[in-house]
């Protein structure tokens, strides 16, 4: 029963972490990386559908991605649904060919980056904080049925601390890597 919850835990901190490495890699630096693409949605026949599935997403240089259609009536579209995105990305076509020029981080905008990293952090701590939460009420809902002991309780809610400081310490670790890739000029 205590392994079990335990193991379950980990499980979903480790979701946690890998769902805030995630999120953290959509938050775009300096450099161009097609998963800044990711969440843009494009209208397709009537259905919005990620941007991924109606076109090839490339990256030409390190400041500059491009866009390749698969269905040439799809440029306008796609150019459109980037320039809406909450990015802020001018994107210019050239033919069958989006060209998406990612500008320089000015340091306005890099701290405000840095401040939206360091709250997508602090809610993969929370989460993980309430994955303990869950884990320490089902050991007491065991001791109170009288499955498992006082001691067996403590030692259980040990561990799962020690699972916590563990995923909280690599949501910091995610936290620091970020805030200096985005200070590189």
């Amino acid at each position: 029963m205590i392994e079990d919850i335990k193991k379950d835990a980990a499980e979903r901190m480790g979701k946690s972490v890998e769902s805030l490495r995630v999120e953290l890699q959509k938050i775009r630096t300096g450099r161009a990386h097609t998963s800044l693409l990711d969440h843009i949605m494009v209208e397709y026949y009537g259905s919005d559908v990620p941007l991924n599935q109606v076109a090839n997403l490339g990256v030409e240089d390190a400041r500059t991605l491009t866009v390749t259609p698969w269905e040439k009536d799809m440029v306008a579209k796609v150019e459109k649904a980037i320039m809406n995105s909450d990015l802020g990305l001018n994107p210019a076509s050239a033919g069958t060919v989006i060209r998406v020029p990612l500008p320089p981080l000015t340091e306005e905008r890099r701290k405000d980056l840095i401040r939206l990293v360091r709250n997508e952090a602090e809610g993969g701590r929370v989460a993980i904080r309430n994955i303990r939460r869950d884990a320490l009420n089902d050991f007491k809902d065991l001791l109170k049925e009288k499955e498992i002991g006082e001691d067996d309780e403590r030692r259980a809610a040990d561990d799962v601390q020690t699972l916590t400081d563990t995923y909280v310490g690599q949501v910091d670790t995610l936290l620091s890597e970020k805030e200096t890739e985005l200070m590189e000029i």
